[in-house]
């Protein structure tokens, strides 16, 4: 589990990207990404719970929940899917749900490696500042690491 930047694509200062390994197959990691039943069990760093308002995982559908931070401070989200190739990858615009524009821009590949499933997470913003302000306000690294772990226990439940 590693977080890298893309040395030397166009987007390298504005993305972050994390990856790590599941011992459980790409469908049932996939599952765990796009069905609120799973996802409100594991979604967040370390702390944080999930209220699902709705959770529609289509081109075009819509994933709104509030994220309920340890220090009492709710923070709402909205996802907007772009592209989901089941069990393969999925692509979406997140933000707040305040009707402002997106955060930033994401995919996620689901990668069959002998009945294990790497996860590639790459988050894109629109500029290197916003990147960084989010690295260091909201600790995005980190918190990514810590919700990619918190997925790692949750498959096991799967099983």
């Amino acid at each position: 589990m590693h977080a890298r930047s893309s040395a030397g694509t166009a987007t390298a200062d504005r993305e972050i990207a994390l990856t790590r390994v599941f011992d459980a197959p790409r469908e049932l990691v996939f599952e765990a990404f796009t069905d609120p039943r799973h996802v409100v069990h594991w979604w967040g760093p370390n702390g944080f719970t999930n209220t699902i308002r709705e959770m529609d995982v289509r081109p075009g559908g819509v994933w709104r929940f509030v994220m309920h931070g340890p220090d009492g401070v709710d923070y709402k989200n909205l996802i907007e899917y772009t592209e989901v190739v089941k069990p393969e990858r999925l692509a979406w615009a997140h933000g707040e749900d305040d009707g402002g524009p997106p955060t930033f821009h994401a995919t996620a590949t689901f990668t069959d490696e002998g009945g294990k499933t790497r996860v590639t997470l790459t988050m894109i913003f629109a500029t290197a500042a916003e990147r960084d302000r989010t690295v260091k306000e909201y600790g995005a690294i980190e918190g990514g690491n810590q919700t990619l772990a918190k997925l790692a226990a949750y498959l096991e439940t799967m099983k």
